[in-house]
């Protein structure tokens, strides 16, 4: 049978409930349990794809092509699991369904309301998700007290009156320091848990956020407030890694107490894997400088999957990164000076002409200076309309995205094909090549000789896509003949992935998102070869000692 972990946050938001939820699952999973994750987000967007970056932060896409929030990152990168649709569900898709069930008739008539249908329905989203694994934890978006939240907390609360024995929760709050006092306040955790107990649940343990220890008489005090076990009162205590959050959680035995809790009969935890994580970040004997040339670099968790590969890719490579953050608007207003002394360029994906032409600048200066560059999504598109407007002559070369009538759509939609007399072919929507969105996990074959194929050591990958613009194979010969390498192919061939410079020291771009499969156990290849590339061109070499350069330690 199945045993739920149910993880609510308050006082304040962004307290790290994803990363302290997905800590706390990857120690059950050290010590041999099945688990899985579920996240419950309580915005009215169906899903956050159409949500700004600057508002949201990343949408991350899982395998099976769901948009879903960042949390789902976390999961993955910290629990060796595969998320998909039946891992997030937001307030908007639990009503969609229901409306759609009273649309059919499913209830046979009645009035449909948040109690029963709404609840109903959600406790048959987590039961779906949770379905075949020991454990699953249910962490639940927002702060308790906001209104948006309560169909969500009632419906945990009635899964904890039904599976009795077989659930807890898990409430994180904040404990702050006040500097003029010098003292610890527990009285916002007091609140925050009688706001929870006032809508029926009674937390089981208690995560206390805080910027320093919190000395065993608060945590007394804690605990006789709110009714939770001494024991059960656990410091969160701010670390400068979360990747040593599951040491941290683990020290304090915080999973010791939920398998009891749970009455589950678990090995010890094997987190030697972790500590090598955490101690390989002690282990750097290089650094390089990477400019990151996008448009939402001032929103931090925009580009969350990203930066974390890149810490991956140093902490394989025994490399410390300085990752830059340079708008694209201002280097196209500003000029290339903000480049030279970056080791490497990485361009993101991006959706939106504004800042698209800092972008080709960028794609345009790591070409011309033997830069190493990294272009994902958008960013192999401009590197190809760099290379087409100023190596292979097409003047105006550009993505129909961004100009319409442009003479040479080097990128396009599947459905605006040139046709062999050079107009556009626009094609319906019915057409199987079709016109929507690619989205999740899908093969891509490697051209034999490529730096793609030295870099994966496997002739066929499967990454996660998110776009709507391909590369206009009617481009592909001309291209090819001024230089431009296309080294991997949609598994049906039709839609290039990746292209490369054979002359340039190390320079590739590719359509899909290879942030999201990257892990901190685990690594990247085109990450850590992508750094690499930066250390030798700073003069610096990676030798891997003991197992190979990836994912071996």
């Amino acid at each position: 049978m199945t045993r739920y972990i149910f993880i609510t946050g308050g006082v304040v938001s962004s307290l790290g409930k994803g990363i302290a939820s997905a800590s706390l699952a990857s120690i059950l999973q050290a010590r041999g349990a099945n688990v899985t994750m579920i996240k419950l987000d309580p915005y009215i967007n169906v899903d956050p794809g159409t949500m700004s970056p600057f508002q949201h932060g990343e949408v991350y896409v899982t395998e099976d092509g769901a948009e879903t929030d960042l949390d789902l990152g976390h999961y993955e990168r910290f629990v060796r699991m595969r998320t998909g649709r039946v891992n997030n569900y937001t307030t908007g898709r639990i009503y969609e369904n229901v409306i759609r069930k009273e649309r059919r008739g499913d209830y046979l008539g009645g009035t449909v309301q948040v109690i029963p249908h709404i609840t109903d329905e959600i406790k048959r989203c987590i039961r779906e998700g949770a379905e075949g694994h020991d454990i699953a934890l249910v962490e639940i978006g927002g702060t308790v007290g906001d209104i948006e939240s309560l169909p969500f907390l009632e419906a945990i609360r009635q899964m904890g009156v039904e599976h009795r024995r077989d659930s807890l929760f898990i409430h994180l709050t904040l404990v702050p320091f006040i500097g003029p006092s010098q003292e610890m306040k527990t009285k916002p955790t007091q609140h925050s848990v009688k706001e929870l107990r006032s809508i029926g649940i009674q937390p089981d343990i208690l995560l206390c956020r805080s910027s320093r220890p919190i000395p065993d008489e608060e945590r007394r005090k804690i605990a006789l407030f709110t009714n939770v076990e001494h024991e059960a009162v656990i410091s969160a205590l701010d670390v400068d890694d979360i990747y040593k959050v599951p040491l941290a959680l683990h020290d304090q035995g915080l999973d010791d107490i939920v398998t009891e809790k749970l009455r589950l009969e678990l090995p010890p935890a094997d987190l030697s894997d972790w500590e090598w994580v955490v101690d390989s970040r002690d282990r750097l004997d290089g650094e390089v400088t990477i400019a990151m040339v996008g448009k939402y670099v001032n929103r931090a968790d925009a580009y969350k999957s990203l930066t974390e590969a890149l810490i991956h890719a140093g902490i394989h490579t025994h490399t410390r990164l300085h990752v830059r953050s340079i708008d694209s608007e201002e280097l196209e207003r500003l000029g290339t000076q903000q480049l030279r002394d970056a080791d490497a360029i990485l361009v993101p994906g991006g959706f939106g002409e504004r800042g698209v032409e800092g972008k080709i600048l960028a794609a345009r200066y790591a070409r011309e200076n033997a830069i190493p560059y990294l272009g994902i999504c958008l960013g192999m598109q401009v590197a190809v309309i760099d290379y087409a407007r100023h190596v292979a002559g097409l003047e105006q070369a550009h993505s129909t995205e961004f100009q319409a009538d442009t003479p040479h759509p080097v990128i396009g939609l599947i459905t605006e094909w040139m046709t062999g007399e050079g107009g556009i072919e626009v094609r319906g929507p019915g057409d199987d090549l079709g016109g929507t969105m690619r989205l999740g996990g899908q093969p891509c074959r490697l051209q034999e000789g490529s730096l793609a194929k030295r870099m994966y050591a496997e002739p066929e990958i499967i990454e996660r896509h998110r776009h709507r613009y391909e590369f206009n194979n009617h481009y592909a010969e001309s291209l090819q003949r001024a230089g431009l390498r296309i080294s991997g192919w949609s598994g049906d061939g039709n839609l290039v992935e990746v292209v490369e410079l054979p002359a340039h020291p190390w320079y590739l771009g590719c359509q899909f998102h290879p942030e999201f499969t990257s892990t901190p156990r685990d690594g990247h290849p085109l990450f850590c070869g992508f750094v690499e590339a930066a250390r030798a061109r700073r003069g610096t070499t990676y030798c891997a000692a003991g197992g190979s350069q990836y994912g071996e330690h």
